[in-house]
């Protein structure tokens, strides 16, 4: 990464789901870039369900937080199961402390045993 602030998005196809790999830092200048791809990714492939990986994200603010839940609406409307991957430390804590943790853990996530939520 060029600078420390930017995000970098790897995709992973795999057939019935697809994984995005996020390193880096998920903020209102790194957000807009994420809301295109998912978007494009949802409306072009429909997967059965999309896994964000969070494990190399060291931060998020509202705005990142803001693209996951409409990308969930999105998800939903498509029939898409949306997951979140490796979510921890800080970013954990300010999902939990926004009350939306648990519309991510809820729709879906339980039953992708590859592709759950960690908690921990």
């Amino acid at each position: 990464m060029a600078n420390p602030a930017d995000l970098e998005i790897i995709v992973d196809d795999g057939g019935e789901s697809n994984v995005l790999r996020l390193k880096g830092r998920l903020g209102i200048d790194s957000s807009p870039a994420l809301r295109d791809r998912l978007l494009a990714m949802l409306r072009s492939q429909s997967p059965k369900a999309l896994v964000v990986d969070l494990a190399d994200v060291s931060y998020i603010d509202a705005s990142g937080v803001a693209t996951l839940l409409e990308a969930l609406k999105w998800a939903r409307n498509r029939q898409t199961t949306l997951c979140l991957k490796g979510l921890q430390g800080r970013p954990l804590h300010l999902f939990e402390v926004a009350g939306v943790l648990p519309l991510f853990e809820t729709y879906g996530c339980r039953n992708a045993s590859a592709t759950e939520l960690k908690v921990s």
